[in-house]
């Protein structure tokens, strides 16, 4: 593959945003082509960048033939958008979650499994400079043995939000409520960090938005890793603001807390800290910092010819804690009577 990547994105809503920051920002990559179903913002997107505009996709992949599409659009469009690339040889990057359910999830890790071209799942904050300290020192085993770990993500999200993409709110489109959307970025953390979970025992609900949307806006789970940790996790959207992301790992040397930077408190007295790169400001800085950093070391796998560590599979694991914790609040959406709790973890 040429090191001069044609690049397309599919979406122009919000969150493309720092994907075209991203892609312009790479001198390997040239941005070809835009696409929306929204001529609004296909007409805005086009007229921008100066690349032409197309309402379908795939005659935006075969007519402009592109070596790599960012797909930023619902999640119920996730998998068959990532699909149609990828059967066409054009390697994807693809917003979270991978996919609205566990079935399309499967038919997108099948049809990547069949592909010359890679996928990557925007699970940027694994990029972040403090998560990636904590993973080294866990890796390391400088810490000792793991017991376990807990997290919080307390946010609000107005029924505005809502109102104004209503696919944000509805089962069918988002497959889900804030755990898809919002939680699911610390859970993937979760998992990465603390090891595959064998046991989810959780419940969401809607507490706040009841009379906006038909998912969930608050959800709790216990989880019980592979290597016996337990972690506990926390959400909801009912609060007044958006509070600090925290997650907390409890080991035998030491404890380390992720709330932005890293804090090491060791056994022996010792603190540690590990500083995030300088945050955006403003209403968007809950994105964080590094959306740039996986694109950009995606672009470099692709020009070296080799895979992409957060790929479909990878980041099918927090979509099924996330659809565990689905069944047992909402057994009638699973055809079930009874919650199931154990589950065999994907490696």
């Amino acid at each position: 593959m040429s090191t001069a990547l044609r690049v397309a994105v599919i979406g122009c809503g919000d969150i493309s945003a720092l994907h075209f920051a991203a892609i312009a920002g790479q001198d390997s990559a040239t941005l070809v082509a835009v696409c929306d179903v929204d001529e609004g913002r296909l007409s805005s997107a086009s007229e921008l960048h100066g690349v032409p505009g197309f309402t379908d996709h795939r005659q935006m992949l075969d007519q402009v033939r592109p070596d790599v599409v960012h797909i930023c659009t619902p999640h119920n469009t996730h998998a068959a958008l990532a699909i149609d690339a990828l059967d066409r040889g054009v390697s994807v990057v693809l917003e979270k979650p991978v996919a609205h359910t566990r079935d399309e999830a499967t038919r997108l890790v099948e049809a990547a499994g069949r592909s010359e071209a890679s996928i990557a799942v925007c699970f940027q904050n694994r990029y972040n400079a403090p998560v990636q300290a904590a993973a080294e020192m866990l890796a390391s085993g400088a810490v000792g043995t793991v017991h376990g770990a807990a997290a919080t993500v307390i946010w609000h999200r107005s029924a505005e939000y809502y109102l104004d993409r209503p696919w944000r709110g509805r089962w069918s489109t988002g497959g889900g409520g804030l755990l898809m959307n919002q939680a699911i970025h610390t859970l993937d953390l979760v998992q990465w960090l603390m090891g595959p979970v064998t046991t989810v025992r959780g419940s969401a609900s809607t507490r706040f938005l009841d009379d906006v949307i038909e998912v969930e806006d608050t959800a709790d789970m216990v989880l019980t890793h592979e290597n016996g940790a337990r972690s506990v996790f926390y959400t909801t959207l009912a609060h007044v603001t958006n509070a600090p992301v925290t997650l907390e790992i409890v080991a035998e040397n030491a404890t380390l807390r992720l709330c932005g930077d890293l804090t090491v408190s060791w056994a022996d007295g010792r603190v540690e800290t590990v500083h995030e790169r300088a945050l955006p400001t403003g209403e968007r800085a809950y994105w964080g910092v590094s959306h740039e950093l996986l694109i950009a070391d995606f672009y470099e796998h692709l020009t070296a010819g080799s895979s992409f560590w957060i790929d479909a599979a990878e980041a099918r694991k927090s979509l099924d804690i996330i659809q565990d914790v689905y069944d047992q609040s909402f057994p009638e959406r699973a055809g079930r009577t009874q919650p199931t709790t154990e589950r065999k973890a994907f490696s």
